[in-house]
């Protein structure tokens, strides 16, 4: 198992959303085609074509993914069925 599959997988299981950096979470969603557009302050903005909605991140002081951005992002691929291809 690669990388990436083993971060899809922990990111689905829904398990460890407070062990996200916020790298880790950003690379999933570049993975799955996603495109960044960073804003003027820290905010991070992801979409992609041909789904409706953007997510919007931002880094915690630790430099980990808030925990509930890591639910809406798995959330977000589930209920769109964004898959690898």
């Amino acid at each position: 198992m690669g990388k990436f599959e083993k971060l899809i997988f922990k990111l689905l299981s829904g398990t460890s959303d407070k062990n996200f950096t916020f790298d880790e979470l950003r690379n999933v969603l570049l993975h799955l085609d996603f495109e960044e557009r960073t804003t003027a302050g820290s905010h991070h903005i992801f979409k992609k074509k041909g789904i409706v909605g953007i997510i919007n991140l931002q880094r915690d002081k630790n430099n980990q993914a808030k925990p509930y951005q890591v639910k809406q992002v798995r959330d977000f691929i589930v209920s769109n069925k964004i898959t690898t291809q």
